[in-house]
């Protein structure tokens, strides 16, 4: 009796397995989140021990030391808030990685506490019924993965690390990915392709929603680089309380910042009632997913006075249960935009708004065409025959609705869309096709016609 129970049990785990290899469709997946509400942020890294929230990227593995980590406390305290998942810092801008890596030696088992900290996580977490998902930065300060500085073995590394997090910890409801793409970082999407490490994490877990904490560079109305919109409150980003129509994420630490403090034990944390209030309830009805950060003490702890506010949240908000359903969404541009800087041309265009402003990689300048022209038209060469199947507008204002894009191809204009698109943000995805110039003839418009950012893309297709 007890082989075949054995053997009955065996069959509903593989079962399971299968089940959840199943890849989802991506709006599925982001109406799963946005349903999820409610979260916990846990940044716990080499940064606790430096009282800063960037820590010396040469400081010693030795430094990080804590003597009673406390996974179980971290995911009753976000049950006792109502919260639905956590999210912990496996690796911070530092570089310094709290799992049992094999990429580098600068991590948690060269250091005093020699335990996997991701591994405890996730099985307190789950354990209290609590759903995963993982942190994990780009930019790396200890590796010298920094602008101007990214070799073939960084983008190896990045890639290891990500498969072991994404192959040994079991399933992974959302990954944040922070230090790119971001002013302060500098790294670009093409310095880490990011359309590479994309189908990587989807190739390992299909139904993991890829976030980039950076996307605030891209219109709130367009889904570039990342399945989920995000929004730092920390930073001054907000999300639209009224007009918001994307899946999004909003996040803010509980203390005045993201790492422990050693005044934070004798601080007020955040009002929970304004939190409440002003916050997380207002965003869940916008489509917004809020996940509040906690920091662990250098023991591995949450402090009193972040439990008891905890608490406190967990008594004035509730989970009210599923969003209203999500609108039917564009799948996110997540390929080389090979029009960036490319040289342009357009009809007149208004004063100092020219054409090379639609094509700078800068979503606050446009391209605007001048009020005498009746049929405007701009177009980017790309250089040489380049095959591409993906075209997207985005303007500052929805003004363009009906247009015609076209290529370039053995000394004809050829079409690959002729119609009405309203929409601020228009992503147009045809069969692929080879030509060396791209344009868009715009046959009608409410207004000034204007153009923030063309792209054109060689997507990876079947791959999503």
């Amino acid at each position: 009796m007890p082989k075949k129970i054995t053997l009955f049990t065996s069959i509903l785990i593989a079962c399971s397995l299968i089940a959840n290899s199943q890849q989802k469709p991506l709006q599925q997946l982001q109406q799963q989140f946005v349903d999820l509400r409610f979260g916990m942020f846990i940044h716990f890294n080499i940064p606790t021990y430096m009282n800063q929230d960037w820590a010396d990227p040469d400081a010693k593995a030795a430094i990080f030391n804590p003597t009673s980590v406390d996974c179980d406390q971290w995911a009753k305290a976000a049950k006792s808030a109502n919260m639905t998942y956590g999210c912990l810092t496996t690796k911070h801008h530092s570089g310094f990685c709290i799992w049992d890596t094999k990429t580098t030696d600068y991590n948690v088992m060269h250091s005093p506490y020699k335990k996997d900290i991701v591994r405890q996580f996730v099985d307190a977490f789950r354990k209290n019924g609590l759903k995963v998902m993982l942190y994990y930065s780009i930019l790396d300060t200890h590796h010298r993965l920094r602008p101007h500085k990214i070799t073939p073995a960084h983008i190896k590394m990045i890639k290891g690390q990500l498969t072991e997090l994404l192959s040994n910890y079991g399933p992974i409801e959302a990954l944040i990915i922070d230090g790119w793409d971001a002013p302060w970082s500098r790294i670009s999407y093409d310095d880490v392709p990011f359309e590479e490490i994309y189908h990587l994490v989807k190739k390992l877990q299909p139904n993991c929603v890829i976030m980039d904490l950076n996307g605030a560079k891209y219109p709130a109305q367009g889904m570039y680089y990342t399945d989920i919109k995000t929004y730092e409150m920390g930073a001054g980003q907000r999300v639209s309380k009224d007009g918001n129509t994307m899946p999004a994420l909003a996040c803010l630490p509980l203390q005045k910042s993201w790492f422990w403090k050693t005044s934070f034990p004798n601080e007020p944390t955040k009002d929970p009632e304004k939190l409440v209030n002003d916050l997380i309830k207002p965003l869940n009805n916008a489509d917004v997913n809020f996940i509040l950060n906690v920091a662990p003490n250098r023991d591995g702890r949450f402090d009193d006075n972040a439990l008891a506010s905890l608490k406190k949240i967990g008594e004035l908000w509730h989970n009210e249960g599923p969003e209203p359903t999500l609108p039917k969404l564009d799948a996110p541009v997540i390929s080389h935009n090979i029009a960036k800087n490319k040289p342009s041309n357009s009809s007149w265009g208004d004063d100092d708004n020219i054409m090379d402003l639609a094509n700078d990689d800068d979503f606050t300048t446009s391209w605007v065409s001048n009020t005498t022209v009746d049929k405007p038209w701009w177009e980017v060469d790309l250089g040489k025959e380049t095959a591409f199947n993906t075209i997207s507008i985005a303007q500052d204002k929805p003004r363009i609705s009906d247009y015609v894009l076209e290529y370039y191809h053995a000394g004809t204009w050829k079409p690959v869309f002729n119609g009405t698109n309203t929409k601020q943000v228009k992503v147009n995805r045809f069969k692929t096709v080879t030509g060396s110039k791209v344009r868009i003839r715009i046959l009608k418009s409410d207004g000034q016609p204007s153009i923030a950012e063309f792209g054109v893309y060689n997507e990876v297709k079947g791959q999503r």
